[in-house]
């Protein structure tokens, strides 16, 4: 039988690694203190963020593998389920490295707490661990000090306050790495592009529009293998605009094409595009373009006219 490992308090985390709770909502770790072990499935009902010092077992979220390497960050919210993998049944192995771990209820009443849900690594889930420099690792490790040392304090007025600042200069400090990280894999990023047109090109030229609707934004990270925020990110990161926004303006340049067919409606063209209304497609044909789809095929009747 599969073993699964529940963490649904900060102790859970700690006893499974041989580590102290000295405060019930939040705890720093040093993972080679932890007992050897094998393959393994982790339920999360905390936020975790594992630093990894040395190359021990595969971690898999759903069917993707993380790109989890030495000198790389992983983010675990509640309700992730993530499977530890070895080489073969039965061999052990030794986990080094760092986490910080935080129950949700930390938060409660925090600015972290208002913020938590921006930072959307946290769902991110195939091969999009975050790789540090060396310089980089060292901030992180710093920030893991601080908290560790406040835990270390006895519990005042003041103790709430200061520890979910430190988590949220951490995870800004995250999230700048993050954005450097989408520019010097700029070449992967490049290929996911590329991917991404060759999707949306597929999708309408096979008439798959027809049968599975509008493509959407989880529709195509899907595709892409790629969580929907991490795919989001990224395109906002290559393109400056919201996937959402792009997969719109993809589908407004081929309804401009399919306009200029006097033998279709404007109907039957929003049915081809996906549309599940008529009024929608017109809708966002006029916020997109600046008029209608029958106005625009007039406009086009005239400049053709005057070619001519």
């Amino acid at each position: 039988m599969e073993r699964i490992v529940n963490f649904e308090s900060i102790s859970d985390y700690n006893t499974f690694n041989n580590h102290e709770t000295l405060h019930p909502l939040v705890s720093i770790l040093d993972l080679s203190k932890a007992s050897p072990r094998s393959a393994y499935k982790m339920n999360f009902g905390i936020y975790t963020v594992i630093l990894k010092d040395v190359k021990c077992g595969d971690l898999k979220y759903g069917k993707e593998y993380y790109d989890y390497q030495e000198g790389t960050l992983v983010f675990f919210a509640p309700g992730q389920v993530v499977e530890v993998e070895v080489e073969s049944v039965g061999i052990t192995y030794q986990p080094y490295g760092h986490a910080l771990i935080f129950h949700p209820d930390l938060l409660a009443g925090t600015s972290l707490g208002r913020l938590i849900d921006d930072y959307s690594f946290f769902s991110y889930n195939t091969s999009e661990a975050l790789h540090l420099s060396e310089k980089e690792r060292q901030i992180i490790l710093d920030c893991f000090d601080k908290i560790a040392v406040e835990l270390q304090h006895d519990v005042d007025k003041h103790s709430k306050k200061l520890i979910s600042s430190n988590i949220e200069l951490l995870l800004n400090y995250c999230d700048r790495f993050y954005d450097r990280q989408f520019i010097t894999r700029e070449n992967a990023n490049r290929g996911i592009m590329e991917r991404f047109e060759s999707l949306l090109t597929e999708f309408f030229s096979q008439n798959k529009a027809q049968h599975l609707g509008l493509p959407t934004v989880s529709y195509c990270a899907d595709q892409l293998h790629l969580s929907s925020n991490y795919f989001g990110d990224l395109i906002k990161k290559e393109t400056g605009r919201t996937a959402q926004d792009y997969i719109q303006s993809r589908i407004i340049n081929i309804a401009k094409e399919r306009v200029y067919d006097l033998n279709k409606s404007v109907s039957e063209i929003a049915y081809e595009l996906g549309f599940k209304y008529p009024q929608h497609f017109t809708r966002l044909f006029k916020q997109k373009v600046g008029c209608t789809p029958l106005e625009y095929r007039k406009i086009a009747d005239l400049v053709q006219g005057t070619d001519n």
